[in-house]
């Protein structure tokens, strides 16, 4: 059992219970103990794309972890809150209301490398401990500055357009960003440029790496496959978390070669990430090749 089930992660359900989730369904569907493990924590007030690796396919969370994602969100002005989402104790309000042309216009200053502050309430750890556990306990938490990218940020145009001059309540946006972005200290900053406050009352993930919505499954088709549903759509190959760099097809003799961790010199290819199959197509390894020399980056341990 290796491969990826991306699930569709519905509002209240954390990255470890969706784990826990797809663990109990392919017990009860008869696979037994399979090592499973997500790539990318998702809040339990998000929702959206959550790919979780089963077996050999775990070796990939990191590079996932990596990966760039894409969110939908929805900033709602007027009051900040602790958590800067939904939950928690607001902390403070404003009257300000800014219109869709101010929006429009401040999103360009944060485009591109920028730095943000992560919420106190995040997974990161300061001496030792979890951000949110210190701030939970009541302690003052100081985030340290980081720097991030978004590659690309823009309002989502709803059905009906207000007039550009009309004061808005909430906007939702689109964030294609990198790794360690918090799209919660973005929707605090945005509203900071505007002259305002905010807080996230919306957050959807729509792509994690190379997984989009439309390959997700959601909770209740993945409880069905656990009572005997069919397989179907439910997993994908490994392969499916590696469409986003090139293939490498071996020989046979060059296949044992990397499987035995050693390198090969001589094939003309591109620098950069591959991976690489056999003659049966199957994975058996991502690698890199650096000035002609192919190394093994991790191997796939897959049985014909």
């Amino acid at each position: 059992m290796h491969g990826w089930i991306i699930l569709d992660k519905p509002l209240g359900l954390g990255s470890t219970q969706a784990v826990a989730a797809v663990k109990r369904n392919l017990r009860s569907a008869g696979f037994g103990k399979v090592k499973v493990g997500h790539g990318g924590t998702l809040d339990p007030l998000a929702t959206g794309v959550l790919p979780i690796a089963l077996g050999e396919a775990t070796k990939l969370c990191g590079r996932m972890l990596d990966a760039s994602k894409t969110y939908d969100f929805t900033i709602c002005f007027g009051a900040e809150t602790s958590g800067l989402d939904a939950e928690g104790e607001v902390v403070a309000t404003s009257d300000v209301r800014p219109t869709l042309e101010q929006v429009q216009q401040a999103l360009a200053q944060f485009t591109g490398p920028i730095e943000q502050i992560p919420p106190a309430y995040s997974a990161i750890k300061i001496d030792g401990k979890r951000a949110y556990d210190l701030a939970r306990a009541g302690e003052v938490v100081e985030m340290k500055s980081r720097g991030v990218t978004i590659y690309a940020l823009s309002v989502q145009q709803p059905d009906a357009l207000p007039r550009s001059d009309a004061l808005l309540g909430s906007v939702t946006l689109t964030a294609d960003v990198s790794k360690g972005t918090y799209i919660r200290s973005l929707a605090r900053d945005i509203a900071y440029a505007l002259g305002t406050v905010g807080h996230v009352s919306m957050l959807r993930r729509v792509r994690a790496g190379p997984f989009a919505l439309n390959g997700a499954i959601s909770l209740d088709k993945l409880n069905a496959f656990g009572q005997g549903a069919a397989q179907e759509d439910i997993i994908l190959p490994i392969e499916a978390g590696l469409v986003d760099i090139p293939a490498l097809d071996l020989s046979p003799e060059q296949a044992r070669a990397i499987q035995q961790g050693r390198v090969l010199t001589g094939i003309a290819m591109k620098d950069g990430l591959h991976w690489a199959r056999d003659a049966d197509l199957r994975p058996i390894a991502l690698v890199e090749n650096i000035d002609g020399a192919l190394k093994t980056v991790r191997g796939f341990n897959l049985t014909p």
